[in-house]
């Protein structure tokens, strides 16, 4: 019987897409025959995956974790192909656990993040190629974020079930407890009204000169005199930034007023500042483009034709 090596267990995983710990007992069941190895990862329904990873995965779930004080927060995205997977209780038991590890880990890349051990045994990378061997279609680990600021607190809010996600850091001396009503008022007013910015001071220059230029173009081709335009300009971007800044926006629970004199009622009946300072939102999905296809297409494709 010939020695496994990890060349030979790379090797297979390569051409099978399945995880390295099956490639390995694959490898060790057929005496390292590479070909008989296959055909059992085959036969085990364990080299599906490969063939799975280039189906466009854009449904899927958010999930966020906050340790016990709310001074660190995490949120990750994953991906499946349907809604359906997406409320399977396995693939909804590992988003979770997934947030929970991004709680915990240093890893700075989505890269080590796959490479960490899931619940102590193989890898994230290899438990979701089990995983979507399993279900049977594709899936994968998009994005994850981990905020940890000094003095600022975090809560949440997840909609829909999980398709969207997102994380407030408020600036504050006050306990985790006596934010987290403000704070999840606050992210879901982020996950309803798309904020682009916290405030102004956390604008893009390039951003702000971008939509000036736009503006004055606008402006001019409406016929309005030059030496009026640079006034009208500032009206309109100051109206543009209040929609596009978190809190100059109306509060969507009472929109009598902005997010921030909401937040500030708040603070005054604590008796601390408060400060958005942060946001996160997550949205399954976004910028991911779908892939249609006619229905007859995917038929005959489905047939050989």
């Amino acid at each position: 019987m010939a020695a496994i090596t990890a060349a030979m267990v790379k090797e297979l995983r390569e051409s099978t897409g399945a995880g390295m710990m099956d490639c390995k007992k694959a490898l060790t069941q057929t005496g390292g025959d590479m070909a008989k190895a296959i055909d059992y990862l085959r036969e085990n329904g364990l080299a599906m995956a490969a063939k799975k990873a280039g189906r466009v995965a854009s449904e899927g779930l958010v999930r966020l974790a906050f340790n016990e004080d709310g001074t660190k927060a995490a949120a990750v995205e994953v991906n499946s192909e349907t809604d359906f997977v997406a409320k399977n209780e396995d693939f909804a038991s590992f988003v979770g656990t997934l947030a929970d590890m991004a709680l915990e880990t240093d890893a700075d890349s989505l890269e080590a993040f796959m490479a960490l051990p899931y619940k102590g045994e193989e890898s994230v990378q290899d438990t979701l190629t089990n995983l979507i061997a399993r279900i049977g279609e594709n899936m994968s680990v998009r994005r994850f974020e981990v905020l940890e600021t000094p003095g600022v607190k975090y809560a949440g809010y997840v909609h829909g079930g999980g398709k969207i996600g997102v994380i407030i850091g408020l600036e504050t001396e006050a306990d985790a407890d006596a934010i987290a009503e403000v704070g999840k008022d606050v992210a879901m007013q982020v996950a309803s009204m798309r904020p682009r910015f916290v405030d102004e001071s956390g604008i893009d220059p390039e951003y702000l000169e971008h939509e000036k230029k736009i503006l004055i173009a606008q402006a001019l081709k409406e016929g309005k005199p030059e030496n009026i335009v640079e006034k009208m300009v500032a009206g309109r971007l100051k109206k543009e930034l209040k929609e596009t800044c978190l809190v100059e926006q109306s509060f969507v629970k009472d929109n009598e007023v902005t997010v921030k004199e909401y937040v500030d009622s708040v603070a005054k009946q604590l008796g601390t500042p408060i400060r958005v300072a942060e946001m996160l939102r997550y949205e399954v999905g976004e910028g991911i483009e779908k892939k249609e296809e006619c229905f007859a297409d995917e038929v005959a494709k489905q047939m050989g034709n």
